[in-house]
């Protein structure tokens, strides 16, 4: 037998719809969106529902907090079609009733 070869049987692939009811179950990763805040700036996101006709926004900035060492409160989305600006906090794109993350 080669090396890379192994003589158990393979695990089963679990479809992503049934680890989705897993997680769904706990109630900790069903509806909540990974978030860092050192890699939020350029990150790409796909609002639920439309916010004036916008859906897809680009983190434009990052404000500095008052305490450098600590996690920024705000972050400023511009819509990818109109160019508009706004605020959110970015603890809302952790929401995924709100928020998708990437451009879908």
């Amino acid at each position: 037998m080669a090396p890379w070869q192994v003589d158990h049987p393979p695990l089963p692939i679990r479809p992503a719809a049934r680890l989705a009811r897993i997680f769904a179950g706990s109630g900790t990763l069903a509806h909540m969106n990974a978030v860092d805040p050192k890699k939020l700036l350029l990150s790409k996101w796909t609002a639920v529902t439309p916010v004036g006709k916008d859906k897809h926004f680009l983190v434009a900035r990052v404000p500095l907090p008052e305490p450098p060492d600590s996690a920024p409160e705000w972050v400023e989305i511009e819509a990818v079609f109109s160019g508009r600006g706004s605020l959110v906090r970015w603890r809302e794109l952790k929401d995924a009733t709100q928020w998708r993350r990437g451009w879908v």
